[in-house]
């Protein structure tokens, strides 16, 4: 491609992040859309979102970053998550992905004394827990919510469902996570109305941000 700034290797990250600014994009897709080879399309990608300039959706696309959208996730996503918690009495959390990771951006711990706790900038494995199941865009959540029973941590159960950007791709998870003797093995049938409401708040207060921004 040719050189814009006199920088080619700036030009080629930028020509990575305009073509991703209209929706989330595969490898391929970038390939495709900034005619660079795979490898370094791939190379880019890869350190733009080590830099939060790139992020990625529930599918593994790459998609706008947080440092670019101007978005404070865990502060639009605090109300509903205090409501999540209050509604249901367990801890409530807020993950992201990062590559094969999932990050814990917000977390509300339940006031009970038996209770899971996710310290705020923890990741986890993205291939146990239904928040991981969500951020993989997993088949479990065609139903609108994924659910996990002792996958990441024995005794401990979680429901989890997808914040949607406007473009419907998967930018977030939002979790609800307890002991099983409270929420029992099967959680959703407890929790998962509370989460996707949860999930549809948070989804609103994103969309309302971008749009007036």
């Amino acid at each position: 491609m040719d050189t814009v700034s006199g920088i080619g290797v700036l030009d080629k990250a930028v020509s990575v992040l305009d073509a991703v600014e209209e929706g989330p994009l595969t490898l391929a897709g970038l390939v495709d859309a900034t005619g660079l080879s795979r490898a370094t399309a791939h190379r880019l990608a890869v350190a733009l979102e080590v830099h939060r300039l790139l992020g990625r959706d529930g599918a593994g696309r790459f998609m706008l970053g947080p440092r670019l959208t101007s978005v404070d996730l865990p502060a639009l996503a605090r109300p509903a998550l205090e409501a999540l918690r209050d509604a249901t009495g367990e801890s409530a959390q807020l993950y992201v992905r990062r590559g094969d990771r999932r990050l814990c951006v917000a977390s509300l711990e339940s006031p009970h004394g038996l209770r899971t706790i996710v310290p705020i900038g923890m990741a986890l494995p993205l291939h146990v827990g239904s928040a991981g199941k969500v951020l993989r865009d997993h088949p479990d959540i065609e139903r609108g919510w994924a659910e996990s029973v002792e996958e990441r941590e024995r005794g401990v159960a979680s429901v989890s469902a997808p914040v949607r950007d406007a473009h419907g791709a998967i930018v977030a998870a939002v979790s609800v996570s307890g002991p099983i003797e409270r929420t029992t093995r099967a959680p959703g049938r407890r929790y998962a109305g509370a989460v996707l409401d949860a999930a549809a708040a948070i989804a609103a207060a994103v969309q309302r941000q971008t749009s007036s921004g």
